[in-house]
């Protein structure tokens, strides 16, 4: 498919999901099943085997570039499908370009830092594309399903108040306000699979022994806490979407659909930028051509 059709194609599959004010927003007005229009997964398919390379092609130059950075972020209810989002989208880049980090519960050092400290530290240098498999996002979302986990980070009891939730908010908005000043483009999404097709797919890793090990009980435990979750996701994606970091509620019960969104929405981002591959100054292709014409003249 031609370059600018692609990515014509790329925006109309995302438009319905992209949300960069959150006003308005409410989880429950998603479809997780939505297609949107593509009719089956082969058709998918293809779609997604010309974005991979379009995809690679821009990647190239935003390393040769050396000025913009790409940041991932990824959230999900279990078995969302984030790992194999990853794994499918990003196949076709260099992977000196590109840095994956998943974030697990915080170690002893990181509690003993701020929170938002050890995504900060790991965010992509220019030229590169880094990815959150989780993030700060947990901090209003598991933490808040889960209060007594604000015990463990040691803050003085007077800042552990009823506003809590609502500072942490400020905080991220700003920090991925600094980020995007800072040539950083910030893109975030929800994985947005239903209870239906969690518990399916739950069912699935424990009948298949090649998947047993991606099983474990405490995702069905975090299950019994689905509507906390979903209110959760609402408030932070209500309080966080922002032009400059827009979330993308990517239906998840098809998978070959979630992988083409993502793609897409990659896509439109580094398109946006309008990358291209360093000029060289006039001295340094003087030089080329020198180096060319001596070595055209050696002889074998």
């Amino acid at each position: 498919m031609k370059h600018h059709k692609l990515l014509k194609e790329a925006s109309r599959i995302i438009e319905p999901y992209c949300i960069s004010n959150g006003g308005k927003f409410r989880l429950r007005d998603h479809d997780p099943a939505d297609t949107n229009s593509v009719k089956n997964k082969q058709a998918a398919q293809s779609l997604l085997e010309d974005g991979i390379v379009c995809l690679s092609h821009m990647q190239e130059k935003l390393y040769a570039q050396d000025r913009w950075a790409l940041l991932l972020i990824f959230q999900a209810m279990d078995a969302a499908g984030k790992d194999g989002a990853i794994k499918h989208v990003m196949s076709g880049v260099n992977p000196q370009g590109c840095e994956v980090h998943a974030f697990k519960s915080p170690s002893v050092e990181e509690l003993n830092h701020d929170y938002l400290w050890r995504n900060h530290k790991v965010v992509p240098e220019r030229g590169k594309i880094g990815i959150f498999n989780r993030s700060y996002y947990e901090e209003v979302l598991v933490v808040r399903v889960h209060p007594t986990f604000l015990r463990a980070q040691k803050l003085p009891d007077r800042l552990v108040t009823k506003h809590i939730w609502e500072e942490r908010y400020e905080d991220i908005n700003a920090f991925e306000r600094y980020l995007t000043r800072n040539g950083i483009v910030i893109r975030k999404f929800f994985l947005h699979v239903s209870k239906e097709e969690q518990k399916r797919r739950f069912i699935e890793r424990l009948e298949d022994s090649k998947k047993n090990w991606k099983f474990s009980m405490a995702d069905v435990q975090e299950r019994s806490f689905w509507k906390d979750y979903q209110e959760a996701y609402d408030e932070a994606i209500q309080q966080t979407a922002t032009k400059h970091a827009p979330w993308y509620i990517v239906p998840a019960d098809n998978k070959w659909f979630t992988r083409l969104v993502v793609a897409a929405a990659i896509l439109e981002a580094l398109n946006d930028l309008n990358l291209a591959f360093p000029d060289v100054e006039k001295s340094k292709r003087k030089e080329l051509a020198a180096v060319r014409a001596s070595l055209l003249a050696e002889k074998d």
